[in-house]
């Protein structure tokens, strides 16, 4: 029974200094938490802020979804400016590809994701991001793109 409850203490304990402690370290490497969040890249629409390009918000970064409206109209095209202009973003908010932890790809025909993961594979280093990759309905992605990506990134 003694040990029993020793190990259940020890996992207690565990999680607490896990979960606290990730404050610690995050203190402990210079990365500020902050209750504000810090908008970059804002687009306004008749001088009404619309959406921030970015978000940083203790330590994350939160990019907003890139599409590409331009020709060629080709999966492969789209995708490699989306990725180069979720890079620029990334960059000007002080981080990086390889310090990306999620990406969600929107296709706009399912029939695109060989093409895309042609394009997509090896962009973000040896330790590649979680991803989930959606097919909207047809026309569901907005303008003329055929793929839009966000991403979260720290710091």
């Amino acid at each position: 029974m003694k040990t029993e409850r020793r190990s259940v203490l020890k996992k207690l304990f565990a999680s607490v200094v896990g979960v606290t402690g990730l404050g610690v370290v995050a203190n402990a490497k210079g990365i500020e938490s902050s209750p504000e969040k810090v908008v970059g890249n804002v687009t306004s629409v008749q001088n009404v802020p619309m959406f921030s390009g970015h978000v940083i918000h203790n330590g994350l970064v939160y990019i907003a979804g890139k599409g590409a409206h331009t020709a060629p109209f080709e999966i492969k095209a789209h995708t490699e400016i989306v990725l180069k202009e979720l890079e620029k973003e990334l960059i000007k908010a002080g981080s990086s590809m390889e310090k990306v932890l999620k990406v969600t790809v929107y296709l706009n025909d399912i029939a695109d994701y060989k093409g895309m993961n042609e394009v997509y594979k090896g962009r973000f280093g040896s330790k590649p991001p979680v991803r989930s990759t959606l097919a909207v309905a047809k026309g569901g992605v907005p303008g003329d793109s055929l793929v839009e990506m966000d991403a979260i990134a720290y710091l």
